[in-house]
């Protein structure tokens, strides 16, 4: 049973390194890759052609606060918030990257970005929250079942490990949303630099 548990957790921290690793890379087939959260969609005064040249020979842009490679056959941007280490802005369990689709409008260009995080990071947050709701479901209806509000002793300790599930709940949604405000603040400034990059024709040389 414990060499079990520790292949289980050998495989865990393989799916999450890999599943990182895929997610921060700036290739073509990563551009896409990652669980969908959110979408927004804006338009660029220059058109497509403009654009598209405003990236070097390798597709690479760099920011002040992220980097940016366009893929010219995909007509897609990966956007990456950048993490410098020893310092304040720490990476959260829940990094975020902006994939964004460029099409031609007129004169202009239209942007379409899908603001993703990690499959693991996604898929772990889920099964964690369903665990501890579905753990405190269960209790309070084993509880009622086997009689335990026949005494006072018994309402006490019901109500207490129900508000002991209760508060470990709210811990964690108020982390995701902590993580989620950050993460969010950094691909919205990142996203920012691009676009005036874009819009403007600078950017900060390699």
């Amino acid at each position: 049973m414990l060499l079990a548990g520790f292949f289980g957790a050998i495989l865990l921290a393989a799916f999450v390194l890999g599943d990182w690793f895929h997610f921060t890379s700036l290739t073509a087939p990563s551009s896409r890759y990652g669980c969908g959260i959110a979408r927004m969609e804006d338009r660029l005064p220059p058109p497509l052609a403009v654009v598209m040249d405003r990236f070097d020979r390798n597709g690479l842009l760099a920011l002040p606060h992220g980097v940016a490679r366009f893929f010219r056959e995909e007509k897609r941007i990966v956007l990456r918030p950048q993490y410098q280490l020893f310092s304040l802005k720490f990476r959260t369990a829940w990094p975020m990257k902006g994939s964004i689709e460029l099409e031609p409008e007129g004169d202009a260009t239209k942007l379409t970005c899908v603001k993703r995080i990690p499959w693991s990071s996604a898929l772990l947050t889920l099964l964690w929250f369903a665990c501890v709701g579905v753990g405190t479901v269960g209790f309070v209806l084993s509880f009622l079942i086997n009689g335990g509000l026949t005494s006072l002793s018994g309402v006490l300790m019901g109500l207490g490990i129900t508000g002991l599930g209760l508060l470990v709940l709210a811990f964690g949604l108020t982390t995701v949303s902590l993580a989620y405000r950050l993460e969010n603040q950094r691909l919205t400034e990142a996203y920012q630099e691009l676009r005036d990059a874009l819009a403007s024709g600078s950017a900060h040389p390699l």
